[in-house]
């Protein structure tokens, strides 16, 4: 499959729903807490390399998918906060474990959203500056759709005198 025939698939997903009426949205306001999905599909060409990317939402839990230059679904890790201490915990659901590539990735998205993260990335494990990349673009569209709060900004207690 090439790049335009998976851009042109891509632009064309679309998640036949309808909107939800005042009953069906939860106290909170937020279809998503009531079992809402919603899809983004988007394409950047970074480092002379197309990355296509898919962000399924959930009600708590965010799927990801980074394909490099072709729509190949890579190794697949899950990752999910976990108590007392609240670390992050990942394994490798599809993949081997000497390739790690988006283990790391996955445990900083679920430290930035605060959401169990299922993220799957065929990017190649010599390419750490194409994996940084696809990350910060990555969190750019999360932190564009809401999914990632910005940290308040704390005003600066000056005197003057």
């Amino acid at each position: 499959m090439s790049s335009e025939e998976l851009r042109a698939s891509l632009s064309d997903l679309s998640v036949g729903s309808r909107a939800p009426t005042a009953s069906q949205i939860g106290s909170s306001g937020d279809p998503l807490s009531e079992g809402g999905t919603q899809v983004t599909c988007f394409t950047e060409d970074l480092h002379d390399v197309t990355l296509h990317f898919q962000i399924i939402r959930f009600s708590k839990q965010i799927y990801a998918w980074i394909g490099c230059n072709s729509a190949k679904f890579g190794h697949l890790y899950a990752a999910a906060s976990t108590r007392p201490g609240n670390g992050v915990s990942v394994t490798s659901v599809l993949g081997g474990t000497s390739d790690n590539t988006g283990a790391s990735m996955a445990r900083r998205l679920v430290l930035k959203t605060g959401l169990n993260i299922v993220l799957a990335c065929n990017i190649p494990k010599d390419s750490p500056m194409l994996e940084a990349a696809a990350e910060r673009k990555l969190i750019e569209k999360l932190r564009g759709l809401g999914y990632i709060r910005s940290k308040p900004v704390e005003a600066s207690a000056s005197t003057t005198g």
